[in-house]
C-alpha cells in the first residue's frame, strides 16, 4: 500500500554531489563515533586482563553478554531515527511530531531496558547453564551485578544520540563518545587498581567506571539537548510525562525486527567462534584477529548506514521518490565504495595488517599469524558483502522497512550462514577457512537480497505515490 499523498515541502539537494557531501558530512561524526565506541566497549577488558586469567575470562564474557543485549536495545530504540527524520522530511508541526517520537522513545528505553538489567542480574545461573568454569561464572556475575545499571542510561543516551543527529548535530556523537573513552580510561585507572588513593577494587572497580562513564554520556546529551541552539527550540524533554500510545507501538514496530535482524547477527559470529573452538586453540586465535580487523572496518558503513537512514527517512517524508533514490544511492557508493578499498588492502598486503594485532616473529605466533593471513583472505569478501547488507539495511529502515529485512536476515545469517559454516567447516578439510567461508556465504545472501529489494522499492509499495500537482 502507498503512502498517503500530500504536497512535499522539504526541498532535496539539487545534484547528486549535493546529496553526497550531506550524506557525508552526517556520516563522518557517526563513523567517528562508532570507532571511538569500540574502545569504550574494550577499556575494561584491556584493564582487567592484568588482574589474571580468572578475571580476564569473567570480564570477557560479562561484557560480551552485557554487548549483545545493548545492541539489541540500541535496534529496538534506534526505530525513532527514521520516524523523526520522516517528520522532518514531512516538515508539517515537526517540532511537535519530533518531541513527541522523543519523548515515546525515552520512555521505551526504560521500560525495555529493566527486563533485560534482570536478566543481568541473574548472570552467574546463565554462565553456569553454558558450562562455563564455576569460578569465572562467580565473578562474571559479580561483574554484571554492578553493570547492569548501565542499562538504562545507555539505551537512553542512544535515543537522545539519534535525536541529535536527526536534528542536525551528529558531531555531538563523535565529541561525547571521545569523552566516554576517556572518562572509561580513568575510572578504570582509578578504580581497578586503586591509583591516586582510590581503593583497588579490581573488577567490581572497573564495572562501576563503566557505570560513572554511561551516566556522564547520557548527562552530556542531556545538557546538549537543552542547550544548543539548534537543538534546544525542539524542547525535548517538554512535558516529558504525557504518553503517546499509538507513537510507542509505531516505533515498536519497526524497532524489534530490527533488534531481532542485530540478535542475529551478533548471534552468528557468536556461534562462529564457538565452532572454530570445537576445531582447535589456535583457530579461535586467529579467528579472533581476523574478526577485529573486519569489525574495525565495519565501523565506517556502518556508519554510512545510520546516515542513510536518516538521509532517506526525509526524503519518505517530503514523499519524494527521487530524493529517495539518490540519498540511498549515495550511501551505497559511499560504503560499498569504501570497503571495496579495504578488500584491495587486505588483498595486497594481509601481513602488514596482522601485524598490527600479533608478533609475526614470536614463536608462539607461529602457527596462528599463516592461519589468520588466510581467514582474511576471505574476510576481504567478507566485509564487502557486509558493507553491502548494513547500507542497504539501513536505507530500507530509511522506509521504515524492518520486517522483511529481518526475515532476510535470518534465513540467510542461520540458514545459508551457519548452514554452510558447519558443512565446510566439519565435513571438508576446510576447517576454520571452511566456517569463514560460511560467513561470508550468509553475509553476501543477505546483501544480494537486501540490494534486490531497495532496488525494487517502488514494485513494493515501499515509498510514497507520486505527488500530482495541479
Amino acid at each position: 500500500m502507498h503512502a498517503p499523498v500530500t504536497r512535499p515541502t522539504t526541498a532535496a539537494p539539487a545534484t547528486w554531489a549535493g546529496e553526497m557531501r550531506a550524506t557525508l558530512g552526517l556520516a563522518a561524526p557517526l563513523v567517528a563515533a562508532n570507532l571511538l565506541q569500540m574502545g569504550v566497549y574494550a577499556v575494561d577488558v584491556i584493564f582487567v586482563a592484568r588482574l589474571g586469567t580468572v578475571e580476564f575470562a569473567a570480564a570477557t564474557l560479562g561484557v560480551y553478554l552485557y554487548s549483545i543485549i545493548s545492541f539489541a536495545l540500541l535496534g529496538l530504540v534506534g526505530a525513532a531515527a527514521p520516524v523523526m527524520a520522516a517528520e522532518l522530511g514531512r516538515r508539517r508541526h515537526a517540532v511537535r511530531e519530533v518531541r513527541r517520537t522523543f519523548r515515546m522513545a525515552i520512555w521505551l528505553a526504560v521500560a525495555a531496558s529493566v527486563p533485560f538489567m534482570l536478566l543481568l542480574a541473574n548472570g552467574e545461573t546463565l554462565f553456569r547453564l553454558a558450562h562455563q568454569d564455576p569460578a569465572v561464572a562467580v565473578r562474571a556475575g559479580a561483574f554484571l551485578d554492578i553493570l547492569l545499571f548501565a542499562m538504562v542510561p545507555f539505551t537512553v543516551s542512544v535515543v537522545m544520540r539519534n535525536a541529535a543527529s536527526a536534528l542536525g548535530r551528529p558531531g555531538w556523537a563523535m565529541a561525547v563518545t571521545a569523552m566516554a573513552l576517556g572518562l572509561g580510561i580513568l575510572g578504570n585507572w582509578l578504580l581497578v587498581f586503586g591509583h591516586a588513593g582510590f581503593p583497588a577494587l579490581g573488577l567490581e572497580g572497573s564495572a562501576i567506571a563503566s557505570v560513572v562513564t554511561t551516566c556522564a554520556m547520557a548527562g552530556a546529551y542531556a545538557a546538549i539537548l537543552t542547550f544548543d541552539p539548534k537543538l534546544r527550540r525542539y524542547r525535548l524533554f517538554g512535558r516529558w510525562w504525557r504518553t503517546e500510545w499509538s507513537r510507542m507501538a509505531e516505533i515498536v514496530r519497526i524497532g524489534v525486527p530490527v533488534a531481532l535482524t542485530m540478535t542475529f547477527e551478533g548471534a552468528l559470529f557468536g556461534g562462529a567462534a564457538f565452532l572454530m573452538g570445537l576445531i582447535g586453540v589456535v583457530d579461535v586465535a586467529a579467528h579472533a584477529v581476523a574478526l577485529q580487523i573486519a569489525a574495525v572496518s565495519f565501523q565506517v558503513p556502518l556508519g554510512i548506514a545510520q546516515a542513510a537512514t536518516i538521509r532517506v527517512g526525509m526524503a519518505y517524508g517530503a514523499l519524494d521518490r527521487v530524493w529517495i533514490g539518490r540519498a540511498g544511492a549515495a550511501a551505497l557508493v559511499l560504503g560499498i565504495g569504501f570497503m571495496a578499498l579495504t578488500t584491495v588492502g587486505l588483498w595486497i598486503a594481509p601481513r602488514l595488517v596482522v601485524s598490527a594485532y600479533l608478533d609475526l616473529h614470536a614463536p608462539e605466533n607461529a602457527a596462528v599469524v599463516p592461519l589468520a593471513i588466510r581467514f582474511l583472505a576471505i574476510a576481504a569478501l567478507f566485509q564487502l558483502f557486509d558493507g553491502a547488507q548494513v547500507v542497504a539495511a539501513g536505507a530500507l529502515r530509511g522506509l521504515q522497512d524492518t520486517r522483511v529485512p529481518m526475515l532476510v536476515a535470518a534465513g540467510g545469517y542461520w540458514i545459508v550462514g551457519f548452514g554452510v559454516a558447519i558443512l565446510l567447516g566439519f565435513y571438508t578439510d576446510l576447517r576454520g577457512v571452511g566456517i569463514w567461508i560460511g560467513l561470508a556465504s550468509g553475509l553476501a545472501a543477505v546483501a544480494g537480497l537486501l540490494l534486490w529489494r531497495w532496488a525494487a522499492r517502488d514494485g513494493f509499495g515501499l515509498t510514497p505515490a507520486p505527488v500530482h500537482r495541479k
